[in-house]
């Protein structure tokens, strides 16, 4: 059973849809005990940074995210759900992230001659060797709906990249954690298939 986690600031309908279409059972919850006996987890997320972290304090949650992200089950965060791993956000100074990786977010410049929020389809380029992307093809488009892009400090956990004006990393993975800028669960038949690549690690 894959675990969404619900704290109050997540895309949860779609994701769980998306779940529900390739025959994964799952649970949407906020009960940090039914997470923890979870076989996978997926932190999704909308919203801001610094929200986002006021509803995960609030939910109880911050523990129980980071002790699922240690157990060496599979976790998949998406969208705001890769940015809260990280440690802070240009969006919400002060906010302090979950910090499971090194690095932080920052707004995209307003001086490229480009509509903000990044929304729409974008083509990734993604490390082969990692699971997530098993089976996709080269480039794939996938859908994205942001202001503000990762920068991680440890460029060996980014396993895919994008560009929108300035490039960026739009995905993430070290060891059983895995994040995705752009959202799998509205990216037709690709995000399909790093969806079912997830499950098929449990």
């Amino acid at each position: 059973m894959i675990a969404i986690i619900d704290y109050g600031a997540g895309n949860i309908l779609s994701v769980q849809k998306a779940l529900d279409h390739i025959g994964c059972e799952n649970a949407v919850t906020s009960d940090a005990s039914v997470i923890a006996d979870a076989d996978g987890a997926v932190l999704p997320g909308v919203g801001s940074f610094g929200d986002a972290m006021d509803h995960l304090a609030a939910s109880g949650l911050v523990g129980a995210v980071k002790e699922f992200a240690a157990s060496g089950r599979p976790f998949l965060g998406i969208c705001l759900g890769l940015q809260v791993l990280f440690d802070r956000s240009e969006e919400s100074p002060g906010a302090q992230g979950l910090s499971l990786m090194p690095g932080q977010v920052k707004r995209f410049p307003s001086d490229m001659g480009l509509k903000i929020p990044h929304i729409g389809w974008n083509s990734i380029e993604y490390n082969p060797a990692c699971p997530l992307f098993r089976g996709l093809p080269e480039n794939p488009y996938v859908y994205f709906v942001h202001s503000f892009y990762l920068e991680a400090q440890d460029k060996d956990v980014v396993s895919a990249t994008a560009a929108y004006g300035i490039p960026f990393h739009a995905a993430v993975w070290k060891d059983n954690v895995f994040a995705t800028q752009f959202h799998p669960e509205k990216s037709g038949g690709v995000g399909l298939q790093i969806l079912r690549n997830f499950a098929g690690m449990i």
